[in-house]
């Protein structure tokens, strides 16, 4: 249908816009618009930020959008938050809905001077493709789910000079904690968050004091996008 919304996919931290390449074949079948699934700034093939927030990671997607196309934003964990984001009332686009999957919802002081210790290092350099693809797994949380010669790995690495170093700017893990419950007073389109039965990383208990619907997918983990592509894109059925 022409009025068919563009299914807008935004990856989680570590990752590309290339864990969405097996969703092709499911999407071509079961999904009548177009879709989209950039790479967010200081990941993959996008240029970084001077400063990680956000907004910032939202405006940057922006930019790349058509004003004209209504969008169902399908975003997993730091994805999620950049689709709050883009959802802003004061962001102006015409988003319909958002459904975020594993997003992080509570951060301890210890968790976010982690990552600001990660934002802080240098970029480290692997002999090898092996050994950077098997970094950028675990950094991406994809470790058992993605081979390291999948080409999704691909994405996230970069060759100079016969070394290799993920493709991820490292000063993209200092960009926080997100203000869920402002990102949600601030936005007036339908919102849905889900979390995998298994995922570590949230509770059932934290989403559903953000007061909007919750859903869990049985048998899941923190990537459920990547463990069943079916159930998750069932998720946005609703809001075509």
């Amino acid at each position: 249908m022409a009025d068919d919304p563009l299914l807008l996919l935004l990856h989680g931290m570590g990752a590309t816009g290339e864990v969405w390449l097996p969703w092709a074949p499911l999407l071509e079948r079961d999904w009548a618009g177009r879709w989209l699934a950039p790479d967010l700034a200081g990941h993959g093939w996008a240029p970084g930020l001077s400063g990680y927030t956000f907004p910032g990671l939202a405006g940057r997607v922006a930019e790349g959008l058509d004003a004209r196309d209504r969008l169902v934003v399908l975003g997993h964990s730091l994805g999620g938050v950049v689709a709050l984001a883009l959802a802003a009332r004061t962001a102006g686009l015409p988003v319909a809905a958002v459904v975020g999957v594993g997003i992080k919802v509570a951060w301890s002081p210890a968790e976010l001077g982690r990552a600001r210790e990660l934002a802080d290092r240098p970029v480290t350099w692997f002999a090898t493709r092996d050994e950077a693809a098997r970094r950028y797994l675990r950094v991406a949380g994809l470790t058992g789910l993605v081979a390291p010669d999948h080409p999704v790995v691909d994405a996230g690495l970069r060759r100079e000079e016969g070394r290799w170093r993920l493709a991820m700017d490292p000063a993209a893990f200092a960009v926080g904690a997100p203000d869920l419950p402002a990102l949600l007073a601030a936005t007036d389109v339908p919102v849905l968050l889900a979390r995998g039965e298994h995922d570590p990383l949230v509770t059932d208990a934290q989403l559903a004091e953000l007061g909007v619907p919750v859903v869990t997918l049985p048998g899941l983990g923190h990537n459920a996008h990547v463990e069943d592509p079916s159930a998750v894109l069932a998720l946005v059925e609703p809001y075509r």
